[in-house]
């Protein structure tokens, strides 16, 4: 031992070994070899649907902690991650289990906002899917916050990572179809039930359900199964209606390709249903979103970019075809799509800026020369964020991008519940001519929720 004892060297020697636990991988100089410092602790809140679908696209990290209001229905992700322990209510998580690094929040609408806020607060990043918020105050403020935490964030608008949508975007930027004054965009959705009455029943509760923490901060009302899985989406207090559910996928390049802002003004239409509780003297449905919208916003002159109007179709309802798109060609594709109208032609594509990306007339389209690549292509939607959480380059749907993406969505929204033409100030956060609706701007909060 040369003079140095046995319980010296042990000491050394433990010493060394954990060392080397956690060293990372440029020091190993294993290429292949993730060491453990080097893994994000995830934890997912509200994992049975969407939720668990983006942790399985982030297995490459540790998967910490999941949380689910639905036993049941997060059954399949508890059986993927089985190491993780696992919670009902994201609050206590958060407070309890201090490893956790970063969280993905796949909630309902409408605790987005408060779920992804207390992780902000403890400095966690976090990976919220769309639309970011379910009320415009919570996007402005959920971004500040974000921003002020310094952490990384990213939206779930998956086909924010595609090429077509960069292609898309170089096109335009490119001057293919000249000065674009009017986009066309629409889908299918919604795909669950709207235009419907609250149900007069309330049934029992099933046993895997904790109802109370699934209502997070929305009014209390009765559990009935009408309301999950999914066909929340469909109601006032819990989704976002069809153009919240597709709007921040299919405005998402409309967004980026003509850079806009903040929209001068929003006006909608929409299809009416009376319930049985209502009398036609107030024929305003206050539960659920029409079965079918079409919602007009006006967006001002940007740089070089003309004045635009941006119309959205959902329930079914399509733009008329042009003429110059010949019968046998799909208007966009499952999802729906978006057509950008300009002076030198069309370009047609489908609801992620893919599936169908063309310039009509076909002439315009064989005549037209390619321009160079000039985006930077992405790495992939989830690893974007993830390599952010580690300290590279901010995601491209990080919130300051999507928070405002949002806020657009949700004006058309506001639009919908008021039935009036609306002149947003986006500034001072309010309506120019109709400060009654300033009032939705806001979340009204259950007792004992706080953003």
């Amino acid at each position: 031992m040369n003079g140095i004892s046995r319980r010296k060297f042990l000491s050394l020697s433990a010493a060394g070994a954990s060392s080397m636990m956690i060293l990372p991988r440029h020091v190993l100089g294993r290429k292949k070899y993730v060491a453990p410092s080097d893994k994000l602790n995830i934890a997912g809140i509200g994992v049975g649907g969407q939720g668990g679908g983006d942790l399985s696209r982030m297995e490459s990290e540790n998967i910490v902690a999941l949380c689910d209001v639905d036993w049941d229905r997060a059954a399949k992700t508890f059986k993927k991650f089985p190491a993780a322990p696992r919670y009902r209510d994201f609050r206590i998580m958060l407070e309890r289990q201090k490893d956790i690094d970063a969280v993905v929040v796949g909630t309902p609408d409408h605790v987005h906002a408060v779920a992804a806020m207390a992780a902000i607060q403890l400095g966690k990043h976090v990976f919220c899917e769309k639309p970011l918020t379910h009320k415009i105050f919570e996007a402005r403020t959920l971004t500040k916050a974000a921003r002020k935490a310094g952490i990384a964030t990213q939206m779930g608008n998956q086909g924010h990572d595609m090429e077509s949508i960069r292609v898309l975007c170089e096109w335009i930027w490119d001057g293919a179809i000249g000065d674009v004054t009017e986009v066309h965009a629409w889908t299918p959705h919604p795909v669950w039930p709207q235009g419907i009455g609250q149900p007069m029943e309330a049934p029992q509760i099933p046993e895997t359900l904790s109802w109370d923490l699934w209502l997070g901060p929305a009014p209390f009302r009765h559990y009935h199964p009408c309301y999950l899985p999914q066909k929340w989406r469909g109601w006032w207090d819990f989704g976002t209606g069809g153009l919240g559910d597709m709007g921040c996928h299919i405005f998402d390049h409309i967004v980026w390709a003509l850079k806009l802002g903040a929209p001068t003004s929003v006006e909608a239409s929409y299809s009416t249903f009376v319930p049985d509780k209502m009398t036609w003297d107030k024929p305003k449905n206050t539960e659920t979103y029409p079965r079918a919208s079409l919602v007009t916003y006006k967006f001002p002159v940007r740089r070089e970019f003309p004045p635009l109007t941006l119309r959205w179709y959902d329930g079914g309802l399509m733009p008329p075809r042009p003429e110059e798109i010949p019968d046998n060609i799909k208007m966009g594709d499952t999802y729906g799509g978006a057509l950008y109208v300009g002076d030198k032609g069309m370009i047609l594509c489908g609801s992620h800026g893919a599936n169908g990306l063309r310039i009509w007339p076909e002439k315009r389209m064989q005549e037209y020369q390619r321009p160079p690549k000039t985006l930077p292509r992405s790495i992939g939607h989830y690893q974007e964020w993830i390599t952010a959480c580690k300290g590279g380059e901010p995601a491209a749907s990080n919130f300051d991008y999507a928070g405002p993406l949002t806020e657009t969505v949700l004006l058309g929204n506001l639009a919908i519940w008021t039935g009036v033409k609306l002149y947003w100030d986006s500034e001072n956060m309010r309506f120019n001519n109709h400060p009654e609706a300033d009032q939705f701007l806001h979340p009204q909060y259950r007792e004992g929720w706080s953003l």
